[in-house]
């Protein structure tokens, strides 16, 4: 990625050609300045796109340890580990995987067996060491948390009727440096949410994956410590 053209697009280079691509997150990664940046693009053949590359990751650290930043690709990702019973140590026992399942007023984005499940992918915050090259910007306080809110308070309200709900935060990436948390406008409220949603019983997990340019493997499976 030579540089972030606008919201939705970048200027790369491929084979000494420099051409526009799409970029399927419009917030900004973690503190990066996003500049001279190597990265992994799809392509996408369809004459309807007008642009035929998305960018898929970037490399921020001195290893091979890519930084996946296609949101949209987390619940793809996450239900192919789960139709090959990747992710058992999340939901072992369930006979249906449904996508985009209505629970009160909201829209949850997977029910695995009778287990309502969120799946939320940070990019607010890159927990990699970042390699010597790489520029920084001033951190930049997020508000876009009310969605989050209310899913939250979605899953714990389901825990009337159903024994599991689980909050899932996927990172594509492997993390090599636990860094402090950007704080939102409204931490005090989602900090409250969260909190008050494992009381009820609410489980938090996270998953790590290993991005390469011949695919994505699932890394790591843990419950989440840090709320």
């Amino acid at each position: 990625m030579l540089k972030r053209k606008s919201q939705f697009t970048a200027v790369v280079q491929i084979d000494g050609e420099e051409l526009i691509a799409h970029i399927p997150t419009t917030n900004r990664i973690g503190d990066v300045e996003n500049k001279n940046l190597p990265c992994l693009l799809s392509y996408h053949p369809d004459p309807k796109r007008k642009l035929h590359y998305d960018i898929e990751a970037v490399l921020l650290s001195d290893d091979d340890n890519w930084v996946g930043i296609n949101q949209i690709l987390s619940n793809r990702l996450v239900e192919h580990f789960f139709r090959e019973h990747e992710l058992d140590k999340i939901v072992a026992e369930y006979d249906d995987i449904q996508r985009e399942v209505k629970l009160g007023i909201s829209k949850l984005d997977f029910k695995v067996g009778d287990t309502y499940l969120e799946v939320k992918t940070p990019l607010t915050t890159i927990n990699v060491k970042y390699g010597k090259t790489i520029k920084t910007l001033p951190p930049k306080p997020f508000s876009s948390t009310d969605r989050m809110v209310k899913h939250v308070n979605e899953l714990a309200g389901s825990l009337s009727e159903h024994e599991r709900a689980i909050f899932l935060q996927v990172y594509q990436y492997r993390i090599t440096e636990r860094k402090e948390r950007l704080r939102s406008t409204h931490y005090e409220e989602v900090s409250e949410t969260i909190h008050r949603a494992a009381e009820q019983g609410v489980e938090f997990w996270e998953i790590q994956m290993d991005f390469r340019s011949e695919g994505v493997s699932l890394y790591s499976v843990e419950r989440s410590t840090d709320l």
